[in-house]
């Protein structure tokens, strides 16, 4: 018995620790909300093992956290990277400002692939290798990625699959497709059911096939995500009927970056967030996301109106090209479309000056990259409509492009309050090589270090607790995923540790292509992919699934 009691003992790992990570000595804010502390935190098994006054607690690696902010990862519950993450799985623009989880799937999302889809399908969605969400997420997960991903099922693209590039209204056993799509969606993993409505395809769905989409999400837990019908003349209605939308499906609303993009509306936030308080009041839940800029990205054929993209971008081409159809055009991009919320990409910004040009696929153009619109024009020389329609026609029916279109002021009152929670918006991409390409918007590198940089730091507009709990639990809570976004024990080690008095973004318009600084370690799943400022290139990224 002796010798079995000796064997065991020399079988038991001497020094066994206590936790893989201990990060000890930082300012701990846990993502609550409530006030930061002096504290410690313990990593074990890829899960927070223990937060709080851990003395003489051991770990295999221990972190100095002495004058740094220990958080949760950030969430960004509005991101576009569904295509970069397989072409580079790194994801180091976001992971640079502290995300540890992107939520994907505004309007056009990874799946369904396939069905009446066809020419529509172009760039990195025609090189798609899967039909729907298990197989995207099988393929992710077999080449892995560097941060969580999750994502809602985009009511466009199961449009779309459905009855191609037309507008409705979609027949009955059309509409029992959308919703079985919706329903193999939900039970795939997605999130809810998200909507980019501003545009076609998405200009072409009614409020009611919006809700019946939106049904089927509920009986599963998920929740309504909406890029509203306008944002300029017309804001209230829009949303009023995302309102609508979440009352009748009985589905949570989350309204995609809250803004006022049409400057004769400017300041009239305050009574924006009034429609939205004014629903939650009635038991409605209702929330909002912003990001930290006064400008939007877009593509340059969303000046086109609506109609002209009917069938495609060959057909909406055939129609730029059209001589009968020329003075409508025109006149509609000019001044709009009379008794209608269409909104005006054009009329919205006031001028082409409040255009910048982001990426083109014809090199010709490739040296008009990063200038304004008014440039182009005048360098091109003749009317605006023509170079306009000259620059769509050339770069294959689209070029992406920045619109300055809302007010810092506005945006500012939206931050403030407690249901509006932080968004990139953003792709993630590199400094470097292939991703590197264009013009982007800065909020693709960023994003989060604004926020804190900016208005916590430098402007007061939030404090630090509450900047972090908008970009991590806010979000998490949005998509009814309950163990991330907190440091608790038992929720999975997603950890962003950053010195709150340096972190900052360096990307602008002009030169976008610059990381954030100030964060100095991300674990995501408890497995350092940011180590003392350096991408360490791991991939342990998991799928938030409903």
């Amino acid at each position: 018995m002796r010798h079995s009691i000796l064997f065991c003992l020399l079988l038991s790992p001497l020094g066994a620790q206590d936790f893989d990570v201990l990060i000890r000595g930082g300012r701990v804010v846990d993502g609550t909300g409530n006030p930061s502390y002096v504290g410690d935190v313990g990593i074990r098994d890829g899960k927070i093992a223990a937060a709080g006054r851990l003395v003489g607690r051991t770990a295999k690696r221990t972190i100095d956290a002495n004058g740094l902010t220990v958080s949760p990862g950030f969430v960004d519950i509005h991101n576009h990277s569904d295509y970069t993450v397989i072409a580079d799985g790194d994801a180091e623009s976001m992971v640079r400002q502290g995300v540890t989880s992107m939520i994907f799937g505004e309007g056009g999302s990874v799946a369904p692939i396939g069905g009446k889809q066809g020419s529509s399908r172009t760039g990195e969605e025609s090189r798609a290798d899967w039909t729907d969400f298990k197989g995207y997420y099988d393929r992710l997960l077999k080449q892995g990625v560097s941060t969580n991903v999750g994502s809602y099922v985009g009511s466009s693209q199961v449009w779309t699959y459905v009855r191609g590039q037309m507008a409705g209204p979609p027949t009955p056993a059309e509409l029992d497709q959308m919703r079985a799509e919706i329903k193999k969606a939900m039970e795939h993993g997605a999130l809810g059911v998200a909507s980019s409505l501003s545009g076609p395809p998405g200009s072409w769905i009614d409020t009611n096939t919006l809700v019946a989409m939106c049904e089927v999400a509920s009986r599963y837990g998920g929740i309504y995500s909406t890029h509203m019908r306008t944002e300029g003349y017309g804001v209230f209605e829009s949303v009023a009927e995302a309102i609508d939308i979440g009352r009748r499906a009985k589905v949570p609303v989350d309204i995609i970056h809250l803004k006022i993009a049409e400057h004769k509306l400017w300041g009239q936030m305050p009574e924006l967030v009034a429609s939205i308080a004014t629903a939650r009041a009635r038991g409605q839940e209702v929330e909002a996301h912003v990001y930290p800029y006064r400008a939007g990205q877009n593509n340059l054929s969303s000046i086109i109106p609506p109609w002209a993209h009917e069938g495609g971008t060959q057909a909406m081409l055939k129609r730029l090209k059209d001589p009968s159809l020329r003075a409508r055009l025109e006149s509609e991009i000019n001044k709009g479309i009379p008794g209608t919320n269409w909104y005006n990409h054009y009329t919205a910004t006031g001028s082409w000056e409040g255009m910048l040009l982001v990426s083109f696929s014809n090199p010709k153009y490739k040296r008009f990259e990063g200038k304004r619109m008014s440039e182009v024009i005048k360098e091109l020389g003749g009317k605006p409509i023509d170079v306009l329609f000259e620059l769509i026609e050339a770069n294959g029916g689209g070029v992406a492009t920045v619109y300055f279109h809302h007010a810092e002021d506005d945006m500012r009152y939206a931050l403030r309050q407690p249901f509006v929670s932080i968004g990139s918006d953003g792709t993630a991409v590199k400094t470097e090589g292939p991703l590197a390409r264009g013009n982007p918007h800065p909020r693709y590198y960023g994003t989060f270090a604004r926020v804190l940089g900016r208005y916590v730091r430098e402007e007061k507009i939030i404090s630090l607790e509450e900047a972090i709990r908008k970009m991590t639990s806010a979000n998490t809570s949005k998509i009814r995923i309950y163990d991330r976004g907190l440091l608790r024990p038992g929720q999975w080690a997603d950890v962003t540790v950053f010195d709150a008095n340096t972190i900052i973004d360096h990307a602008t318009y002009d030169k976008p292509h610059q990381y954030s600084t100030g964060v100095e370690y991300v674990f995501v799943n408890g497995q350092a992919v940011l180590d003392k400022g350096r991408h360490t290139r791991a991939h342990p990224g998991a799928i938030i699934r409903r």
